[in-house]
């Protein structure tokens, strides 16, 4: 009788350390890219047909590379860095492919902040479809509860260019800061709510990911009975020709909400097509899909009111001369270099050792 008092009571401390954010913290401790498997999400699902890249008859990626004076194989190179997978596509073939660590085309993987860039294209659409008046709404037309605390004066383009002024601490190894709570607790809108500015928007760029789920929930409000999976599935996910269905993980199973911050699960190839949207400026095929203007406003080089030149709409810009990325914690990348018609998509347990966006310019170069 006693063995059975201790394992209900173990099994009661169990689940009630599960179901609050600081036991979720502790089971799962840091993120990595089995995390689509942790949190419960909604089906976002593909199209009736699919666009598939063409397959290069002969591979063509360096077969070696210089690091620190060493000539290392490249394919060694991202294995020994935790890839999982590394795509190279230029002119709508795929010149290189590779899986790693038991991982293949199929496999699911989280974006984790790549999501950030998918949330920024669903702002444009929310735009060109009216349900968005303008980049220079205040916050508090959709979430009037912020307005008391001086979010009137932040606008959905301060938020876009992490320039808001938010109060926000985005330490992944702090289980009582903003971060943890967005990321393992239960009631995102909640949390939204109880936002906070620490200085006036426009003063400074703040990479922090409350404001992109900012934006998660002003989309939420602008769509009224939709989810943001929906829309993505209606605006994107039908009609980039995916190869497969994909998920975005809510904060919770019943009426929960996107982490509009992270946590869209979906596989190499298709997150390849996101970067050939915005490689040709927001069409598909014969569909604007987006609006040019709003890739163009993404994409180029922007320092007034406080913004950073590297970033741009929640896309991270590595250079000056064009290309644009969207990017996750653990070295997720899909890279786009107009100029060379090239896409790069790498996924990863980790970041490895590698300035990534070094190497991607890098190989750019060399198309």
């Amino acid at each position: 009788m006693r063995k059975l008092t201790w394992l209900l009571v173990a099994v009661g401390l169990s689940f009630a350390l599960y179901s609050c954010k600081l036991g979720r913290f502790v089971v799962y401790n840091f993120a990595d890219i089995g995390d689509h498997r942790k949190f419960p999400s909604r089906p976002v699902m593909r199209g009736d047909s699919s666009f598939f890249f063409t397959v290069a008859e002969k591979e063509r990626a360096p077969r070696q590379l210089e690091i620190a004076g060493k000539s290392v194989a490249f394919d060694r190179y991202l294995a020994d860095n935790k890839t999982v997978a590394f795509l190279i596509i230029r002119n709508d073939t795929l010149l290189y492919e590779r899986y790693w660590d038991g991982y293949e085309a199929s496999s699911v993987v989280p974006s984790f902040s790549m999501a950030k860039s998918v949330t920024s294209i669903l702002i444009g659409c929310a735009i060109d479809d009216g349900l968005i008046q303008s980049v220079n709404d205040p916050v508090s037309r959709y979430i009037p509860e912020l307005a008391p605390h001086g979010f009137d004066q932040v606008t959905i383009e301060h938020v876009l260019q992490m320039t808001s002024g938010l109060d926000f601490n985005e330490s992944y190894v702090n289980p009582f800061g903003e971060a943890a709570s967005f990321y393992y607790g239960t009631n995102l809108r909640k949390e939204v709510r109880k936002l906070r500015l620490k200085e006036a928007p426009g003063k400074s760029f703040d990479y922090v990911s409350g404001n992109t789920q900012l934006l998660g929930l002003v989309l939420e409000r602008a769509l009224k009975n939709r989810s943001v999976s929906d829309y993505l599935e209606e605006k994107l996910w039908r009609k980039l020709g995916m190869e497969y269905d994909a998920s975005w993980s809510i904060d919770r199973r019943k009426e929960g909400l996107e982490k509009t911050f992270c946590c869209l699960n979906a596989r190499a190839r298709d997150y390849a097509k996101l970067g050939r949207l915005y490689l040709h400026k927001g069409r598909w095929m014969d569909e604007q899909l987006v609006s040019e203007a709003w890739v163009e406003q993404s994409t180029r080089v922007d320092t007034s009111q406080g913004s950073a030149w590297f970033y741009q709409y929640q896309w991270w810009l590595p250079s000056t001369t064009g290309d644009f990325m969207a990017e996750g914690i653990l070295g997720q990348y899909i890279y786009v270099n107009p100029n060379k018609n090239l896409i790069i998509v790498r996924l990863g347990r980790s970041n490895g050792q590698v300035n990534w966006s070094g190497l991607f310019t890098s190989l750019a170069a060399a198309y």
